[in-house]
């Protein structure tokens, strides 16, 4: 625990650059640009995830993701964590690992279907189609 990277709060926090697919790099090399923690409103963090995944940083934009889903309401958890794990799944098919991108795609899908089942907002996603787009890439 003592040999992790810490903020000012004390939480871990990774400080090490990393490559456009998240992968660690040696300290004092240059990576990419980390992206903000600070929580967007739902339509910005679908437009810079968009952004991030166009630019060729699935990892980026599962932390994107993650960001949104950790702050959201309760009830859009489900659909916050799946698009982050399709985007895992699409940085695992970018690094080569296909057993890990197939399993992080169909975890996604199941939780995607599920919410999708619900009544809770999808901020205008057509949710089989990312799904099905995410499986054709993978």
């Amino acid at each position: 625990m003592g040999d992790r990277d810490r903020n000012e709060q004390g939480r871990a926090q990774q400080a090490r650059p990393r490559d456009a697919l998240g992968r660690p790099l040696p300290y004092g090399e240059v990576g990419v640009e980390p992206i903000s923690e600070e929580p967007l409103p739902p339509q910005e963090t679908l437009a810079y995830a968009r952004e991030l995944l166009d630019a060729g940083r699935p990892f980026a934009a599962h932390e994107a993701l993650e960001v949104r889903w950790k702050s959201c309401p309760e009830e859009e958890r489900e659909l916050w964590q799946g698009l982050a794990q399709l985007c895992v799944g699409l940085t695992h098919h970018e690094r080569g690992n296909a057993v890990g991108a197939a399993r992080l795609i169909e975890r996604a899908a199941r939780r995607l279907e599920a919410y999708g089942q619900g009544d809770g907002p999808t901020y205008g996603l057509d949710l089989g189609a990312l799904i099905a787009c995410a499986r054709d890439r993978v």
